[in-house]
């Protein structure tokens, strides 16, 4: 077999965790890598404004538009899944938060059987990962490629909101990513001074100057190509053509959780019955490819304001628009430096939850869901998140062809658990509105609207209203569970010379948005690779 490229390792995907991979990895001069995007370069300039993700997040240009399968729980509709098509993948789209999830989550994944991933194993590779603005401590650490900034975006409705959550009994919490997680503060955000910090500005940008990294654009991956169970190589498809890549060492998937199990079953690993229908020569059979799916489901209750200040005003002025965009020129502050949400709470929606069981999102503007209109009143909003979901689902590819997007199905609120949590959620939601300082300031409840109130209305909300935060993660699940997929080490049960590193292997998705953990992941992933390579070296030097 002819090979148009070769390489120590093969990454596919620059996004979240490939971006990482191929920075840590070509810092040893003697290891070359060949980093594989199927989108573009990341040369739109709204992609580095923060507020752009309003803009950009359902733009065919620079995403992947995926749509599910008909979701009982929200009567029948579809959803749209957008994945980033572009350098830095979804980091270079995504809403900017950044939140690691709760110590808990993490040790829970030990508790799984995956030894070297409790917290206190994850934790340093957060730290190193991180420049915080804040400084160093126990928790951040102060040299990393991400930078973590504060919010630079004051608004009134931000302080009340704050405020009515101490008045409904929830503390203020200064640090999501600290000590504990619980309570209301100001979200921080992966932005350096005016810019998102996506991974291809912050980790792919240094490492491009390094002669061992070689990077391809638009290469749509096609197969991992195997001699016998190990994966030697990749083919892909770029400008038309169909190119072959040898890799030296090993193919590291990076694709996210919906490209990385579609690219293992186009390749042959998979459920048996689903590649016989598609006449796709089984490699490896592996039931737990495209399995476990899980996604954070959001629901928002929304209330108009009496001060026309909110962001629906600024969407529809160009004299307010221009405003902004002055403050955010010359000020680096202002509408324009917001991610998805400014302000968060972490919340105990019941009594039997041990720690917080619902993350909230609360904006000083309303919209039926991103990527559609402001509403054409003054209103602010907030978003209901349960933390741990139960439901799982699947991923199935529809057809041997690799442009052709997989068949997905999240079965959302498939447990009596999820559905609880839902509700109490959005009735606490509910709850701060009623306070004396939101009293004060809102005019009415727009959505769900005054007197519905019982779990049947709730319910009835989330299926009209209800909508995906972006979390898909575990479809390539880590552990040893008949339908995991990896190892502790992130290698492909049953192969050699193959592993993934992306949100995909999350046993469990995280309480928090989930691009900190993917980069997180990636992290320790490279020091995994590393290691094997430093024993690889130390025993050829022996043997010579």
């Amino acid at each position: 077999m002819n090979f148009d490229h070769e390489a120590d390792f093969i990454i596919v995907g620059a996004g979240s965790a490939g971006c990482v991979l191929a920075n840590r990895l070509t810092a040893d001069a003697q290891t070359k890598v060949l980093l594989l995007e199927a989108g573009g370069k990341d040369s739109n300039a709204w992609i580095h404004i923060p507020a752009g993700f309003y803009r950009n997040i359902f733009n065919p240009q620079i995403t992947w538009v995926y749509e599910t399968e008909p979701l009982a729980a929200l009567g029948g509709r579809r959803m749209q899944w957008p994945r980033g098509k572009v350098l830095g993948g979804s980091s270079s789209i995504n809403g900017l938060i950044y939140i690691r999830g709760q110590k808990q989550d993490f040790d829970h994944w030990r508790q799984l059987g995956n030894a070297g991933w409790a917290y206190d194993d994850v934790l340093p590779y957060f730290r190193r990962a991180e420049t915080q603005e804040r400084g160093a401590d126990d928790f951040h650490g102060n040299d990393g490629p991400l930078a973590v900034t504060d919010m630079r975006a004051a608004h009134e409705l931000h302080d009340a909101f704050i405020q009515a959550c101490q008045e409904a009994g929830y503390k203020f919490n200064p640090d999501f990513n600290g000590a504990e997680q619980e309570g209301v503060g100001t979200y921080q955000l992966t932005v350096r001074g005016r810019r998102r910090a996506s991974t291809a500005v912050t980790y792919l940008r240094p490492a491009m100057k390094r002669p061992n990294l070689k990077i391809e654009v638009r290469a749509l991956a096609q197969r991992v190509i195997f001699d016998g169970k190990r994966a030697i190589g990749l083919e892909y498809r770029q400008d038309g053509v169909v190119r072959r890549a040898r890799a030296r060492r090993e193919v590291l998937l990076a694709g996210g959780s919906l490209q990385s199990p579609q690219l293992l079953q186009l390749s042959g690993v998979g459920p048996a019955a689903l590649l016989q229908q598609f006449g796709i020569e089984i490699v490896h059979e592996l039931p737990g490819v495209g399995e476990n799916l899980q996604d954070h489901i959001g629901c928002r209750v929304i209330y108009k304001v009496k001060k026309a200040n909110t962001i629906n005003e600024i969407s529809r002025s160009w004299v307010r628009q221009g405003w902004a965009g002055f403050q955010y020129l010359t000020t680096g502050r202002g509408p324009l430096m917001m991610g998805a949400a400014p302000i968060g709470l972490f919340a105990r929606t019941r009594p039997t939850s041990a720690s917080p069981d619902c993350q909230y999102q609360f904006l000083a503007g309303s919209l039926d869901a991103p990527g559609k209109p402001m509403h054409p009143f003054p209103a602010c909003s907030l978003v209901c998140i349960p933390c741990r979901p139960e439901s799982r689902g699947w991923l199935r590819i529809k057809s041997p062809d690799p442009t052709v997007l997989p068949s997905m199905q999240p079965n959302y609120l498939m447990t009596q658990n999820d559905k609880d949590t839902m509700v109490a959620g959005l009735r606490a939601a509910r709850a701060i509105f009623q306070t004396p300082t939101m009293q004060r300031i809102t005019t009415e409840e727009f959505w769900p609207g005054a007197g519905k109130d019982s779990d049947a209305d709730w319910l009835a909300h989330v299926r009209d209203t209800g909508s995906t935060t972006f979390h898909q993660t575990s479809t390539c699940m880590m552990g040893t569970a008949p339908t995991s997929v990896v190892d502790n080490e992130l290698r492909v049960h049953g192969l050699q010379g193959l592993r993934v590193v992306d949100a995909s292997v999350m046993p469990t998705v995280i309480s928090g948005n989930t691009n900190a953990a993917t980069i997180m992941i990636a992290e320790k992933a490279s020091d995994l690779i590393r290691a094997g390579l430093r024993a690889g070296r130390t025993a050829s030097a022996k043997a010579a």
